[in-house]
């Protein structure tokens, strides 16, 4: 859903104060973190997605791009689990550390790309971005729900509670947890969009519908399809008002086959082109303020080939965000040859 005449002028006029209107500055930052759950090496995830190419593809598209690499986050080397959560410390330090972060580079004017780590890292991420747009939507996709709270929680995993954290309407159900006292929930479950999701736990079930949290899952994409999808998601979001959107990717959405290295696949994921789909929308709105994209873990691809393709999927996601077009680069008619240019140039 492209927004256009008076809607689109009606936008510039209210997200001034993020400055949406000229985002022509993309920030990437990246964000080595692991210990939001247990398989090593989703900490390494940054590094194979700008290995892939990320910072030229964004270069290619004209955009004035500033890597500010990597965040250094300190793990605490004791860090009991509290109410079956594990590494509550080191990952609520870690939240805060990159919630500052993520507020200094959306307030200095830039389009925010984070790379991660595991998707526990979305509490910062998203939590620093409402700092400065605290009037924004989240679109997340993803196999998985992510709105355990640590009493609902099989693992006790943080990447599997990040949006608990975040949702006004959980605050009387999330207990205080160690490392986190510095975020307070922030974002109405109607300002919430689930997109892809095929395994989600019993708790998040009974919270998506008591909730009435609008998602769609596979099941629903294969009905619907995914333009209509998108059509619901886009209005159901910004029908009240434009308003800056944060996307948080988690590469497993996609299927296994296009993604492998990654920590908890699901079969029967996002084709690549219903996952390329979903950014194109996004981006055609003009609202794209800040993304995440998450899960990329390279220990986990069975070869090189495996760890190749994930990354490069991650990197053709980031694009897409960013407006990288399926229709090919966009020129001026002044470039296309003409006959006489053509021989004027084999005289030459």
């Amino acid at each position: 859903m492209a927004l256009r005449g008076p809607l689109r002028l009606l936008r510039n006029q209210l997200l001034s104060t993020c400055q949406q209107t000229r985002a022509q500055s993309v920030a990437v930052l990246g964000a080595p973190f692991s210990r939001g759950q247990k398989r090593r090496g989703v900490e390494h995830g940054p590094k194979v997605i700008r290995d892939a190419g990320l910072i030229e593809r964004l270069s290619s598209l004209e955009y004035s791009v500033h890597d500010f690499g990597d965040l250094k986050f300190h793990h605490m080397e004791i860090d009991e689990p509290y109410m079956g959560v594990k590494s509550p410390r080191s990952v609520g330090g870690a939240n805060m550390m990159l919630a500052g972060a993520v507020s200094r580079a959306v307030g200095a004017g830039h389009t925010l790309v984070m790379l991660g780590g595991d998707h526990s890292l979305a509490i910062g991420s998203v939590s620093g971005h409402a700092q400065q747009c605290p009037d924004l939507c989240l679109i997340w996709v993803d196999a998985h729900a992510d709105v355990n709270t640590p009493m609902t929680s099989p693992s006790g995993n943080l990447h599997g509670q990040p949006v608990a954290f975040m949702l006004k309407e959980l605050q009387d159900k999330m207990p205080e947890i160690p490392g986190f006292s510095w975020t307070k929930p922030f974002l109405s479950s109607r300002d919430l969009v689930y997109i892809g999701l095929r395994d989600v736990d019993a708790g998040e079930h009974h919270i998506l519908k008591s909730l009435g949290i609008q998602y769609f899952s596979m099941r629903d994409i294969d009905r619907l399809g995914i333009q209509r999808v998108m059509e619901v998601t886009l209005d159901h979001l910004l029908s009240r008002k434009p308003r800056p959107i944060h996307l948080s990717f988690d590469i497993d959405a996609f299927d296994p086959l296009l993604a492998p290295a990654t920590g908890t696949p699901v079969n029967g994921g996002l084709t690549y082109r219903e996952g390329i789909y979903i950014t194109e929308e996004i981006h055609n709105t003009g609202l794209l303020s800040a993304m995440d994209m998450v899960e990329v873990n390279p220990l986990l691809g069975a070869n090189h080939e495996a760890i190749q393709a994930t990354a490069s999927l991650a990197v053709d996601v980031i694009a897409s965000s960013l407006g990288q077009s399926r229709e090919g680069a966009h020129g001026s008619m002044d470039e296309i040859p003409t006959e006489k240019d053509e021989t004027e140039q084999l005289r030459l």
